[in-house]
């Protein structure tokens, strides 16, 4: 089984290829530049700065599996004048972009790293959030999360490729 990994020098990136590595995967690496940080039986393909237009097709020949871990994240004192559309730019067109290039090249399953914050900003014990929840996202970050999450189910629906969604709990602010 080959897996394409995006953002595979990132915290969550690491731990997975550890992992995978030792379930004796072959994996691809998306990378904006090299990186001695990854193992060397890892395939790194240098794929520069996520955007709308990057061009997938080495990356993705002979792919079954991609995870898709990249995004633009939380950002601080963001100085940029209209932030939607930069997040939008990565976290919604670039995964998308990703997506059909993907299902294109007969890739099986794509599994998306999508964020808590699709559901609101927060919850507290007495209620969480639960699948039949009406999504309510209210930044940019997830605002442009849930995008992708809608643009990946078309697709899937569109090409038959599995699509999975998760959104991991550390996100997540509780009351």
């Amino acid at each position: 089984m080959k897996i394409l990994i995006t953002g595979a020098t990132g915290f969550v990136g690491q731990a997975l290829t550890t992992a995978l590595l030792q379930k004796e995967k072959i994996i691809v690496a998306s990378v904006r530049q090299k990186s001695a940080a990854l193992s060397p039986k890892i395939t790194q393909i240098t794929t520069g700065n996520l955007s709308p237009s990057s061009e997938w097709c080495d990356a993705l020949n002979g792919v079954d599996i991609v995870i898709h871990l990249t995004a633009r994240v939380h950002i601080m004192d963001d100085a940029s004048a209209d932030p939607l559309t930069e997040f939008r730019k990565v976290n919604t067109a670039s995964t998308l972009n990703l997506a059909r290039q993907a299902a294109g090249a007969g890739v099986k399953r794509f599994v998306f790293l999508s964020s808590i914050k699709v559901n609101g900003e927060m919850t507290d014990l007495r209620h969480p959030f639960t699948p039949d929840d009406d999504y309510i996202p209210t930044d940019p970050y997830g605002l442009s999360k849930y995008e992708a999450e809608q643009g990946l189910l078309t697709i899937a629906k569109e090409t038959g490729m599995e699509v999975v969604l998760f959104a991991p709990l550390w996100s997540m602010a509780l009351v």
